[in-house]
């Protein structure tokens, strides 16, 4: 089941007695979450009906407690702990999974890692109520995942849009939400977003950015290439070493597959890659520029400079001159 289609029930009043909410993706947590506590009870109920603890500070027996207490004038009593990756003792909680009370939905945020799903308490979830696993959006599906969002909430965006706030923002969903709630507050529903909205009121360049960077690469630009790292050395927020080192690392492992598929349609690399057919095509053509052999070399010059921005094997130059140095090999 689906966060969406969880959503969709709490939201029609139909609640289970238990939501084991638990993974590496905390957006996906907190929007379940945020649904049940704005649905189970309303707004005169909650002073008396609604428990949020939080795991660190916390005793199961005082959870269990809560848990088996009544509700005072309400049909529900919700039970919500949040960070229960931190509460000790967590499979003592066993015996209340097995047998849950119907008058409490019981809500657990275990964020950021996932429960092992061979323990009882995770089977007895599945069983009483719903055990949700938040996994993270790769990579490769975070243009796609930004566009849906948008389009959900009455709005449309471009494809460079997408890939901007991809690359910039990475999959980390609830900044991307974030950044673009803000933006829904200054422009009219039913807008197409466009690389100009995001520049003026995201503050992500249209010009000068990590999207814009892997495009100059793509074609050997070297004037622009190097244009966008001054612009980077004297603006770090813009593109740091260590957010332009992936961007370029995936640029090109996405090339080396190009090389070996056997359909090299653009339909069929848009299908193999999961990328925007359009964006297909900038690859089709990258991949003339870059044969395999260069790719492996820039893969190899990426992981020496990877380090050198750890502080591995650098102990003077700044990250601006590594990525200067950097992008001059790989380009050459």
């Amino acid at each position: 089941m689906d966060y969406k289609a969880i959503i969709r029930d709490i939201e029609n009043k139909k609640f289970e007695r238990i939501y084991f909410l638990h993974g590496e993706e905390g957006y996906f947590i907190d929007e379940i979450t945020k649904s049940l506590i704005e649905n189970v009870l309303e707004e005169h109920e909650r002073d008396f009906n609604q428990v949020i603890m939080y795991g660190k500070d916390s005793e199961v027996l005082n959870i269990v407690s809560e848990l088996k207490g009544f509700p005072l004038m309400s049909q529900y009593k919700l039970v919500v702990i949040k960070e229960a990756q931190d509460l000790k003792d967590f499979d003592k909680l066993e015996s209340y999974f097995e047998q849950p009370a119907d008058q409490t939905v019981f809500v657990i945020n275990y964020k950021y890692k996932t429960y092992d799903t061979r323990k009882k308490i995770a089977k007895a979830a599945a069983k009483n109520g719903i055990l949700f696993k938040s996994e993270k959006v790769k990579d490769y599906q975070v243009a796609e995942w930004i566009s849906s969002y948008v389009k959900s909430k009455q709005y449309d965006i471009t494809s460079k849009g997408t890939i901007m706030l991809a690359e910039f923002l990475g999959n980390d969903l609830s900044r991307i939400t974030n950044e673009l709630n803000k933006l829904y507050l200054l422009i009219e529903k039913g807008t197409t977003i466009n690389d100009i909205h995001i520049e003026e009121n995201i503050g992500i360049s249209k010009d000068y950015n990590p999207f814009e960077l892997t495009n100059a690469i793509a074609v050997r630009d070297v004037p622009k290439a190097f244009t966008i790292v001054n612009y980077f050395e004297h603006n770090p927020k813009a593109g740091d070493l260590l957010m332009i080192i992936p961007t370029v690392f995936n640029f090109f492992t996405k090339l080396m597959r190009i090389h070996f598929l056997q359909n090299g349609s653009k339909d069929s690399v848009a299908q193999a890659l999961g990328i925007h057919p359009f964006v297909a095509s900038q690859y089709l053509n990258a991949a003339k520029v870059y044969n395999p052999k260069k790719i492996a070399a820039n893969i190899a010059i990426l992981h020496e400079f990877d380090l050198k921005a750890k502080g591995i094997g650098n102990a003077s130059f700044s990250h601006g001159e590594l990525m200067r140095e950097m992008i001059f090999r790989i380009l050459h």
